[in-house]
């Protein structure tokens, strides 16, 4: 295989569960070497989290463990903390999503490696950022997409929000964070400067999602508010249902795309209707567009729907499951699932982007199966000695 982009590199992942573990998973896949600390025992709560395998093992572990190594450390003990503390110091990167003021707590903060590891780049992530008044407060992803005016938006306007069925917040946090790594450790090496801290906040990393939500607001007192599956402002886009039952989305709001749309609808006198032929009269017209294509994608199956739309050239396609995913001829030429060997038997997870052109990423293997299994190795290369890594494995400080 060809160098990977991050070979060489060295992190170390503090945290549990997804936000933090995630920007591990995607430093892991371009070639870093990740080093987990997990707690002696159990380990990471991940690991027994949704549909687990014979084994015991979460599903969702292999994906997000994978190219991992599991060392084990009591971050509650003094000498564990100590442990930590040598590993950091050996690092390129350390990764953290405690609460705001644990690390510290610890001697673990990023000012504790001022001096023995300058080049650090430190990552963090919480709730509400390192600082604020709500800096300490825990930080849910759940809490954290409301707070960030996220949730607001999702959902239809005569109902409660509504959540996505996926830790969006979490991953989203994860993905700034590697963005972060990767500016930091760029920056060190092309200016030959110190690390720095990455402080990410999940609110703001789905804040950042939020186009032109606040310069509207404050030019024009407008308050974006839910729509359900439309797009405020943008017309047509929307989700209809067919004959089969099944639904279809249609993006028909380019000036030329909407003439397509409405003559392949069957609808040639809202195609050339004046009024429609700019999206701010369509958007005034939006009832009378939107009910014309429900009622033209309710007298056919979802397949008709899409051979007519793609034939027009309009942008359109089906409301897929996992099932169609796994399935599909697009998934599969684009190499989109990885398989992996689990602790009882292959595991399918997602392959992870982007895609490089000479220096991919792969998943070299799943998730550590058993807690704390590259401890020695690890420890060992480190620069503990053996008997050292046996003394505190019997104080159970590792």
């Amino acid at each position: 295989m060809p160098a990977k982009p991050l070979d060489g590199i060295k992190v170390i992942e503090i945290g549990q569960l997804v936000a933090g573990p995630f920007c591990g998973t995607l430093l892991g896949y371009f070639g870093a070497e990740i080093i987990k600390v997990e707690s002696p025992g159990k380990g990471d709560a991940l690991r027994g989290w949704r549909a687990l395998d014979e084994s015991g093992t979460s599903y969702w572990w292999y994906s997000i463990a994978r190219n991992k190594k599991s060392v084990t450390a009591n971050l509650r003990t003094e000498a564990g903390r100590a442990v930590v503390k040598r590993l950091i110091e050996t690092a390129d990167v350390v990764i953290e999503n405690f609460r705001p003021g644990t690390m510290e707590k610890w001697g673990l903060g990023p000012d504790d490696f001022k001096e023995s590891n300058p080049s650090l780049v430190y990552t963090r992530i919480s709730g509400y950022g390192q600082t604020g008044p709500l800096a300490t407060r825990p930080g849910y992803a759940s809490v954290s997409e409301a707070f960030s005016g996220f949730r607001y938006l999702n959902g239809f306007p005569d109902r409660p929000p509504v959540r996505p069925n996926l830790s969006m917040g979490d991953s989203l946090a994860g993905l700034h964070a590697a963005f972060g790594t990767l500016l930091s450790l760029l920056h060190r090496e092309r200016h030959n400067a110190p690390g720095q801290v990455v402080d990410i906040a999940i609110y703001e990393s789905m804040y950042n999602l939020m186009e032109s939500v606040v310069p509207e607001y404050v030019a024009t007192g407008a308050v974006r508010e839910p729509s359900g599956s439309t797009l405020t402002g943008i017309v047509p886009t929307n989700t209809y249902l067919c004959a089969d039952k099944k639904y279809v989305v249609i993006g028909g709001n380019g000036d030329s795309i909407y003439k397509r749309l409405m003559h392949a609808a069957g609808h040639p006198d809202l195609a050339e209707d004046p009024r429609m032929a700019d999206n701010a009269g369509r958007v005034e017209h939006e009832a009378t567009i939107d009910a014309a294509l429900a009622d033209w994608t309710a007298s056919i199956t979802s397949v008709e729907v899409l051979r007519i739309l793609s034939d027009a050239d309009v942008p359109s396609g089906p409301m897929y499951s996992v099932e169609d995913m796994l399935v599909d001829p697009q998934y599969q030429a684009r190499g989109m699932f990885e398989t992996v060997q689990g602790q009882e038997g292959e595991v399918t997870i997602p392959a992870i982007m982007p895609k490089l052109g000479t220096t991919p990423g792969e998943t070299q293997w799943a998730g550590p199966g058993e807690v704390g299994g590259s401890s020695e190795e690890v420890y060992l290369a480190a620069g503990f000695s053996e008997s050292e890594i046996q003394a505190l494995r019997a104080t159970g400080d590792i």
